[in-house]
């Protein structure tokens, strides 16, 4: 760490670097408050897809206990085709969003399946697009927790590292060339009474 220089020049330096500081921390604090705000909104959208996954769940665990019949495979019934994936800058956080989920129901023979693999197909697809959107919430939701922190270090360092280190470099400085100041005009006095003295004499 260099050492703080005592001067004139150095204290114009810190002056400004405090200017600087208090500028910009307004706008890291808006900032923060955006990235919290997104963040709310991001837990909430998370906690709605769990909710409708889980509701989903349970009404096919009640309506459909085919399901638990071995006998019928419906492995390869639905499979996800593409995920259509968008992104999205909040504050520089770069964030997913997505647009749609291509899921595709296989061609099965109504002869060979059972009447009732038809309301499980539609249920399965409502299934596998709810876990994709689950995803997505729960990566938003990480990334704005690391932008939050992110900023948050960053309000920390300027509030209370670089501002009052300023402050203090500046006082510091303050009083050095005050002290300076006062050991010239006591140097200037003691000249002064000894050039009387001399004279005198």
């Amino acid at each position: 760490m260099a050492k703080l220089q005592l001067s004139k020049s150095a204290l114009s330096k810190q002056r400004a670097d405090l200017k600087t500081y208090k500028q910009f921390l307004p706008s890291l604090g808006l900032k923060r408050q955006e990235l919290m705000s997104q963040r709310a909104k991001a837990k909430q959208a998370l906690a709605m897809t769990q909710s409708k996954l889980g509701k989903l769940s349970r009404t096919m665990a009640e309506e459909i206990p085919m399901l638990s019949n071995d006998k019928v495979d419906l492995s390869e019934l639905v499979t996800v085709k593409d995920v259509d994936l968008e992104h999205q800058n909040i504050m520089g956080a770069h964030l997913p969003v997505l647009k749609t989920v291509f899921v595709e129901i296989k061609p099965y023979s109504f002869l060979a399946k059972p009447q009732w693999v038809d309301g499980v197909a539609t249920k399965l697809k409502d299934l596998l697009t709810l876990q994709i959107q689950l995803q997505v919430a729960e990566q938003r939701l990480e990334l704005l927790n690391a932008a939050v922190m992110t900023i948050t270090q960053r309000v920390n360092l300027f509030d209370k590292v670089l501002i009052p280190k300023a402050q203090n470099n500046i006082k510091k400085i303050k009083i050095y060339l005050s002290d300076l100041e006062c050991a010239a005009v006591v140097s200037a006095k003691l000249a002064k009474s000894k050039r009387l003295r001399e004279s005198q004499l």
